[in-house]
This record gives C-alpha cells, sequence and structure tokens, in this order.
C-alpha cells in the first residue's frame, strides 16, 4: 500500500513539473522564435533562450516519469496498453528533444550571425526556416499528436479499473481526443496550433492532467480497485 500511495504521489508532482516546464519553455524561447528578427534576438538573449531548453530537458525527463512509474501500476489491468504507453511516452520525449536540439542550432546560427554583420543574409534566414520548422513540426507531433494517444491509453486503464474516480479519466479521454483531433487539423492548415482554437482544443486535456496530478497527491490510487485488479490475476 505504501509504495502505490508513494507512486502516485511521484506521478502527480510529474505532471505539475511537467506542466509547468512545457509553459515555460514556451515563454522563453519567445525571443528566438516569434518576430522578423529573431535572428538577433536570439543572441541577446542567448542565457533565457538556454533557460528555455534546460525547461523543456525537464519536460523529457517528466514525462518519461510519469510512464515508468504509472507502468507497474497499469500493467496490472493489462500489459499489453501499459507497455505502448511506456513506448509512446518514450517517444514524445524524443521528439521533444529533437525540437529542443533544433532550438540550440537556431541559437548557434543567431550567434553566427550576428557576428558575420549584414553578410549573406538570406542564407542565414533560410537555415533559419528551416530550423523554426524543425521546431514547430516537432511541438504539433509531441505536446499535441503522441500526447493525445497517451492520454487515451493511461485514461482508458484508470476508466475500467476505477482508480481514480471515473470522472477524471472520462475528462481525460475526452481532452485526449479532442488534442489528436486539433494536431490533425493544425496539420492540414485548418488553424495555427498557438491560436485560440488551439488553446480551446487544449484546455480538457490539460484540465485533466492537472486534476489527476492533485488527486494522485492528496488521495492516490484507489487501493480497493487494486486489490480487486490483483486478484484477478491471480485467480
Amino acid at each position: 500500500m505504501n509504495s502505490n500511495k508513494k507512486a502516485a504521489k511521484i506521478v502527480g508532482v510529474l505532471f505539475i513539473v511537467a506542466a509547468v516546464t512545457s509553459v515555460m519553455g514556451l515563454i522563453l524561447k519567445r525571443p528566438i522564435l516569434i518576430g522578423p528578427d529573431y535572428l538577433i534576438n536570439g543572441s541577446e538573449n542567448a542565457n533565457q533562450v538556454v533557460l528555455g531548453v534546460v525547461m523543456e530537458l525537464l519536460l523529457v525527463v517528466a514525462a518519461i516519469g510519469t510512464a515508468t512509474t504509472m507502468f507497474p501500476i497499469l500493467r496490472k489491468y493489462n500489459e499489453t496498453i501499459a507497455l505502448w504507453h511506456v513506448c509512446f511516452r518514450f517517444l514524445e520525449a524524443i521528439v521533444i528533444t529533437v525540437g529542443a536540439i533544433s532550438i540550440l542550432a537556431l541559437l548557434t546560427l543567431s550567434r553566427e550571425f550576428v557576428a558575420a554583420g549584414s553578410s549573406d543574409i538570406a542564407s542565414f534566414q533560410a537555415s533559419g526556416t528551416s530550423l523554426k520548422a524543425i521546431h514547430d513540426w516537432t511541438f504539433l507531433l509531441g505536446p499535441n499528436f503522441m500526447l493525445g494517444l497517451n492520454t487515451m491509453m493511461y485514461s482508458f486503464i484508470f476508466y475500467k479499473t476505477r482508480l481514480v474516480p471515473r470522472f477524471i479519466p472520462i475528462l481525460g479521454m475526452t481532452g485526449a481526443a479532442l488534442i489528436f483531433i486539433c494536431a490533425l487539423l493544425v496539420m492540414f492548415g485548418v488553424f495555427p496550433q498557438v491560436s485560440v482554437w488551439g488553446a480551446i482544443f487544449a484546455i480538457p486535456v490539460a484540465a485533466n492532467e492537472m486534476i489527476l496530478a492533485v488527486w494522485l497527491i492528496v488521495k492516490g490510487f484507489n487501493e480497493s480497485a487494486l486489490a480487486s485488479i490483483s486478484a484477478k490475476k491471480t485467480a
């Protein structure tokens, strides 16, 4: 029982860490991503941009941590789905890491652009556009596309097992479907990811993670539900 409560608290804390670092990373990276003078602004705000990348790396650690900590719990009901969840969460982390690398590469380009002065501006801008595009696509595929799949998997198991109150996984599955649909709509150019519609589609999954995090920290997993799952496994 104590190990289950400890795991629940760890997962809850990691969900909060993931939420905070994702928002902070997005804010801190703005100088090198927003505006026509990003190649100059990036170099001028280099430490801020690097701190933004550090936030993303902490997000990667938190994402992997939630999956690996939940795995022993989720596998009690369905080991295949639990394993899928870990694999796809690792894939989400890899995609986010690629985005972080693109930002560091863009920062290097920004520094070289400032050092070179006004020479060969077109070449720097072309490289900068490519690196920004890599970041934008990873930002879509990781925190939206993969997040939708991951949230759907653990929410499904939570719903079936009643490890947490059912309104939480219902919100999770709804949010997962919406953020997945949002990713597809952005991919087909219906609206930008960073937009009012993008925010509306993201609200349910964000609310689910925060509600789930608080519940796990305060209440933990339903011990009677865990005991029931274990009994079925040994029967």
